[in-house]
């Protein structure tokens, strides 16, 4: 199918949403000049390195129009233009005449692109995975875990006042990549381990990657049967990654894939395991001359890495293509403890942009940030830790891998409690969006353009459902926080005395505060 070219005239006031996660701290499109090529998940103006998360062929905008492809596109916006260039693309409007609520044609236009190109599946990420928090080894025992590590640091959690959640053994628990058993010299007994973070209420999930070392066992076996991605000599490729050098699995061979379901199987007969992490389909893996049985790019490859997890209700997805409206958890990448566009002020935007992508059941990166070389080198900024714990507290799900009963003293320690009390009460609400999410497809965290006209750029507070609007504090030393507050009656953190103004507000705030708000009708 040879390309085209798609100009779209932007209209008074009109902004878009989609593409790549990467760039939602650039949504909505439309006021500056941008641009992204989601065959390599690269290109933009401010960032132009290889976006790390979620992408997908879709674009939606405040005044009706959508624009799909079933493979990816490039597109940029600039002189009032929104230019699409790939192919088989797919446009269309919904509300003719468009209604005056612009905030009920964005709602619109994303049912009905969900409707016709990823419609939902009418199933959730396992409930476990959004009833606590989740507690993730990679800081405190990056690429070495142990059984006794991970039960001191889980027990440590739950001793500190912190409630059962499910645990992630994370890189690098087996043997060796690719060989998908747990290294006994560091987990003599992982059955024990297991029942008894069960025992705990924990279930356990286990990280994996496509990745297989190339001076191993598995590698011959793999190779033999046909089952690594090759270069154009037939030889199979050794792709760097963050960790080395490696072989990699082509997921596209159905083979190949029931080769790892057996392995990870396996793992769950022999140890109780409950599902996997699936981390790495990073699209810049995969390179043009890749030869897969498939004859896949990039983005199919990713796209088919993805579509492991829909076997396992426990999962997480990092790097992502479409798979919009399926039952795969998304978590943002890993981020610096820094406050600002590159850490706290991120989270926010680019879960937003997760939910209009069509991925609605998204996690936060890891409470205070999950980069590994910037959390272990300076001083832990202990306000900072507790901004992110109190963003990451009403997000669908929540993930610590820092233990907080470590880092810091009991006044930041009491306020990141706090933030796990008021997730824990409203967990009756996010589970019901979940539900809900499964059968519409819509996100649950919204921005607040979902719902509201006029809010197109609040992009650091958002909606949980209709009737919750959540704002965070995101400033250092902050002591009050401007909060935009739709037309309609709200209260202050469920409490009847509390401010009922709409407009725009500022509200008193110290370390502990958690401001959130709930619609009344």
């Amino acid at each position: 199918m040879n390309e085209e070219t798609l100009t779209l005239v932007l209209g008074e006031g009109e902004r878009w949403w989609g593409g790549a996660v990467a760039d939602g701290q650039d949504m909505p499109f439309g006021e500056r000049a941008h641009r992204r090529d989601l065959a390599t998940n690269a290109g933009t103006i401010t960032d132009p390195s290889a976006g790390p998360n979620q992408s997908a062929p879709l674009l939606i905008s405040n005044r009706g129009r959508w624009v799909w492809s079933d493979t990816a596109f490039a597109f940029s916006l600039d002189a009032g233009a929104l230019s699409i260039t790939g192919t088989g693309l797919l446009h269309g409007e919904v509300g003719s005449p468009a209604p005056a609520d612009d905030a009920s044609l964005l709602r619109a236009v994303f049912r009905a692109a969900s409707a016709a190109h990823f419609p939902p599946s009418g199933r959730t990420p396992a409930e476990a995975m959004f009833t606590g928090p989740q507690y993730n080894t990679w800081i405190e025992m990056p690429y070495r875990p142990t059984q006794a590590g991970v039960l001191d640091y889980v027990k440590g959690m739950l001793d500190a006042g912190f409630p059962p959640g499910l645990v992630i053994i994370d890189d690098l628990w087996s043997e060796d990549y690719g060989v998908w058993r747990f290294d006994r010299a560091r987990f003599p007994d992982p059955g024990a381990m297991v029942d008894q973070l069960h025992a705990w209420g924990c279930p356990v999930m286990l990280w994996v990657v496509p990745f297989v070392s190339p001076d191993s066992a598995v590698f011959r076996v793999l190779e033999g049967r046909g089952f690594l991605i090759t270069g154009s000599d037939g030889e199979p490729i050794v792709r760097r990654w963050w960790n080395g050098f490696s072989a990699v699995l082509d997921t596209t061979h159905p083979d190949a894939v029931a080769w790892l379901h057996g392995e990870l199987e396996a793992l769950q007969a022999a140890h109780g395991i409950d599902g996997f992490k699936f981390d790495a389909g990073d699209l810049r893996y995969h390179h043009s001359d890749d030869v897969t049985l498939a004859h896949a790019s990039a983005t199919e490859l990713c796209e088919s890495w993805a579509r492991i997890g829909l076997a396992y209700p426990v999962n997480e997805y990092r790097a992502c293509w479409r798979m919009g409206g399926q039952p795969l958890a998304q978590r943002l990448h890993d981020k610096p403890p820094a406050w600002g566009r590159d850490g706290l002020g991120s989270l926010i935007p680019e879960s937003i942009a997760q939910g209009l992508l069509g991925l609605p059941f998204n996690c936060p990166d890891m409470v205070g940030g999950g980069e590994l070389s910037a959390m272990t080198e300076g001083a832990l900024d202990q306000e900072l830790f507790v901004r992110y714990a109190q963003v990451a507290a009403l997000f669908p799900m929540m993930q610590f891998s820092t233990a907080p009963w470590r880092v810091l003293d009991a006044q930041h320690l009491s306020a990141v409690l706090g933030a796990v009390r008021v997730r824990q009460r409203l967990v009756p609400v996010i589970l019901d969006l979940a539900r809900q999410a499964a059968i519409t497809g819509e996100p649950i965290l919204r921005p607040l353009a979902w719902s509201y006209s006029g809010c197109d750029h609040v992009t650091d507070q958002f909606l949980l459902g209709d009737d919750i609007l959540v704002a965070p504090v995101l400033e250092r030393g902050a002591s009050t926080r401007r909060v935009v507050l739709p037309p309609g009656s709200w209260v202050l953190d469920d409490e009847p005395t509390a401010s009922t103004v709409s407009g725009i507000v500022d509200i008193p705030v110290g370390l502990s505060s958690l401001p959130w708000f709930r619609r009344i009708r």
